[in-house]
This record gives structure tokens, C-alpha cells and sequence, in this order.
């Protein structure tokens, strides 16, 4: 599989966890619903643009990064809160998928600005493979 669709894939599933853990954090009372939300959605909207339209530049590539660490750091950020409630579960197992999607797209949008912006295949592959 292309570096550019595994990356987009756990982009694309850390942005639907993103999501799912913003949720619970309101569910639970963390966090609240108003117009501070709107910038969540502005986060999502920008992430899933760099996701979907930008995945072959730079700037998508560093859209990616900063979603990527963003959502790598959902576990560090929620490691001094106490989660031992009912329900917390899915919580924490989102946490823990937030932390390894974003761990991931971190490295392959790193791999990608290090090649140059550019999540091509292999160069001695040949054409034919390249589809």
C-alpha cells in the first residue's frame, strides 16, 4: 500500500475519533456545547481539507502533522484525569486509538516533508506497479 493512502486512511480515522472523544468530553461534563465549539468544527473542517484535497503538497503534509500531534496528545493531556466512572470505556479505548492514529500520521507526514512533499512510490518500482 502507498505511504499517501495509509496516511490519509489514519488521518481520516484519527479525525473520526477526534470527533467521538470531543463528544465524550461533552457527554461527560469536561467539556461544554456553544459557540467555543465552532472552533472544534473549524479544526475538523481544516484537517479533513488538508486530509482530502491537500494530501499530495506540503501544506496538506503539515495539515496532517499538526492533526497528527494533536491527536497523539489526547492521551498525555487526559493521563492526570481520573477515568475510573462507569461508561468510560469507549473513552479510554478512544484514547488509546486517538494516540496510535496519531502517533502514526505523525511519522508517515514526517516521512513525507522529509521526502521532499512528495508520497510517491518507490522509484525503482516500475510503471506498471505504480497504479
Amino acid at each position: 500500500m502507498k505511504p499517501n493512502v495509509i496516511l490519509t486512511v489514519t488521518s481520516l480515522l484519527a479525525i473520526l475519533l477526534s470527533s467521538i472523544h470531543v463528544t465524550h468530553d461533552i457527554i461527560r461534563g469536561t467539556d461544554s456545547w456553544g459557540r467555543q465549539s465552532l472552533v472544534g468544527v473549524l479544526i475538523l473542517v481544516v484537517w479533513l481539507y488538508g486530509t482530502l484535497v491537500l494530501a499530495e503538497r506540503r501544506s496538506g503534509l503539515v495539515i496532517m502533522l499538526v492533526g497528527g500531534l494533536l491527536a497523539a496528545a489526547m492521551p498525555v493531556i487526559h493521563s492526570r484525569v481520573n477515568l475510573a466512572k462507569s461508561g468510560a470505556f469507549l473513552f479510554i479505548w478512544t484514547l488509546f486509538a486517538l494516540g496510535a492514529t496519531g502517533s502514526l500520521s505523525v511519522i508517515l507526514a514526517a516521512r513525507g516533508l522529509r521526502a521532499g512533499g512528495r508520497m510517491t512510490a518507490v522509484e525503482n518500482e516500475s510503471p506498471d506497479r505504480r497504479r
